[in-house]
């Protein structure tokens, strides 16, 4: 197939964004997902320029609608790969929260971390097999691997991102379908910002490169997971925390 296209969620900002843009200057055209800001999407059209390949609003926690939109973007596109990197973060203390707000706060989180992207890459595999083959780099991240405090549903939810990468990667190789994903520790996005503003020296100093990740280090390993040079790094995660934690 001639022409390469991705379809990166969260693309209209943070790693997303950046990630959307780093796949321009590999050769891809690129389409988005983003939530409601529809200004942001058009930013990003306009920095693609004739790598742009088109946009998709939706709400993910509703996994229904994001499987909806997949097979829109498959049934528009001549999609190759497929980029998992929209999500939420909501604390919870297990002592603090009552039944009621424990239950949501997981919920949610499974929603949007979990269920829409693997309702996302279901409808994906199924497209990529007949095509005869394709790419799932899923954004996953550090507490995936390890505890951390009031993180306790989004570490669930990114585990058990990072465990279904791994199984479906022995899954479909047979059918030349890669599923990777890296797994962030602290990045300088919007997501990050609350915990960056109130305990900034505590956070760096738990790094020993002695800075965040920048959304750019992020993208730059996904573009890397995305090349036809690594096609035997199936199943891998790459670790993207500045030595703040060695598996």
């Amino acid at each position: 197939m001639s022409e390469k296209v991705v379809f990166v969620t969260g693309g209209s900002r943070g790693i997303g964004r950046a990630t959307a843009l780093r796949l321009k200057d590999d050769g891809w055209r690129v389409a988005i997902h983003y939530g409601t800001n529809h200004a942001a999407a058009e930013e990003v059209k306009q920095a693609l320029g004739d790598a742009w390949a088109g946009s998709y609003a939706c709400d993910l926690d509703d996994p229904a609608a994001a499987r909806a939109m997949m097979q829109q973007v498959l049934t528009d596109l001549p999609v190759q790969a497929l980029v998992n990197n929209a999500g939420i973060y909501t604390k919870v203390s297990m002592l603090e929260a009552d039944a009621a707000t424990l239950q949501d706060v997981y919920e949610t989180t499974m929603r949007v971390n979990f269920y829409s992207p693997l309702a996302m890459i279901h409808e994906a595999v199924a497209h990529f097999a007949k095509q005869g083959g394709g790419r799932i780099v899923n954004v996953a991240s550090r507490v995936g691997h390890r505890g951390e405090a009031n993180a306790s549903a989004y570490s669930v939810s990114k585990a058990a991102l990072l465990n279904l990468t791994r199984a479906l990667a022995v899954e479909h190789a047979k059918l030349n379908i890669r599923h990777m994903a890296i797994a962030p520790g602290w990045v300088e996005t919007a997501m990050a910002r609350e915990g960056m503003e109130t305990r900034l020296p505590q956070i760096l100093a738990d790094i020993p490169l002695g800075r965040m990740a920048s959304p750019e280090d992020c993208a730059a390993a996904i573009a890397i997971l995305l090349r036809d040079e690594t096609e035997y790094m199936s199943g891998i995660v790459i670790d993207i925390n500045g030595a703040s934690y060695l598996r």
